[in-house]
């Protein structure tokens, strides 16, 4: 199959299950890619999770219920995985702005969420350079924190804790444990990594530098990457998200290629932060596309 028509079916999936449990490794399943990839792809195709998309659907269809027949408020909770109904008025009011009972009230207006559907839209105008490479394991040592891509607070939050870090003694410390000389596997001075994303909406993001072998990574966390085949974009700090949300949008879905589960990130190259057209890369590990 066609990429948009296994992200179609995947979307089949979840659209069948909205009034019971959507187990998101299924989805994935019915795309043929792995659940990271999967989720990666949906968030930068459509600015939300898989997660955030089946709840916007089901407090639309729960919305359409509501004003449609007489069936109590609860019930409706109930089916679409609420709890009680304070749980449910909090996550309908924070989508369509009153609450359920108010949703009744003649002349009240409702956010209706449409389903989705995937296709491929090759732009054009902006070439993709890219390289494939092989590369050994490494050990990178650093700072880990936990994200969620809920609400895109990642894109607000990770910003926020690089501004912080690289004030920091942390930012000279690291530099430090790396012997200030750049990694010997990817060449950056330091690293942004993503990784450890499941079924929620959270994920694992470490700010770090390659650990030289035989090196102490002193009060720094450790973190193993794997031997890996890898895609490189090279782009600049000011360009960095549009590179990514390429990838996933147009590079991805136009070539034979899908995510691996490994660790993913941001080599910053040796140079000055300050400066936006500061090189620096994007890594993401590959396989070969799974046939169906």
């Amino acid at each position: 199959m066609e990429w948009s028509e296994r992200m179609n079916s995947a979307i089949d999936y979840i659209e069948d299950n909205l009034a019971d449990e959507i187990d998101f490794h299924e989805a994935a399943k019915r795309a043929c890619c792995s659940t990271f990839h999967f989720q990666r792809i949906f968030f930068a195709v459509n600015g939300i999770t898989p997660a955030e998309y089946a709840r916007r659907r089901r407090l639309t269809l729960a919305a359409r219920e509501l004003i449609s027949g007489n069936t109590k408020v609860i019930d409706i909770a109930l089916k679409y995985g609420y709890d009680s109904p304070d749980a449910f008025a909090r996550a309908f009011r924070n989508v369509h702005g009153v609450t359920p009972l108010a949703a009744r009230e003649p002349g009240v207006k409702l956010v209706a969420f449409p389903r989705v559907s995937f296709h491929i839209e090759l732009k054009g105008g902006n070439d993709m350079d890219y390289r494939i490479i092989e590369k050994p394991a490494f050990k990178v040592a650093g700072r880990i924190r936990k994200f969620t891509t809920a609400n895109k607070q990642n894109l607000v939050e990770i910003p926020k804790w690089w501004e912080a870090f690289s004030a920091s003694p942390e930012w000279q410390q690291i530099a430090d444990v790396a012997g200030k000389k750049p990694g010997e596997i990817t060449g950056g001075q330091i690293l942004g990594i993503c990784f450890d994303a499941g079924q929620n909406e959270e994920f694992s993001y470490a700010i770090a530098v390659e650990l030289p072998k035989g090196k102490s990574p002193k009060s720094f966390e450790t973190l193993d990457i794997p031997a890996a085949t890898w895609a490189i974009f090279d782009t600049t700090i000011d360009d960095i998200q549009q590179c990514w949300k390429q990838i996933y949008e147009e590079w991805f879905p136009s070539t034979g290629y899908e995510h691996s589960g490994a660790p993913e990130f941001e080599v910053y190259l040796p140079g000055d932060f300050s400066d936006l057209a500061m090189p620096c890369q994007i890594w993401v590990p590959v396989s070969k596309k799974k046939k169906k």
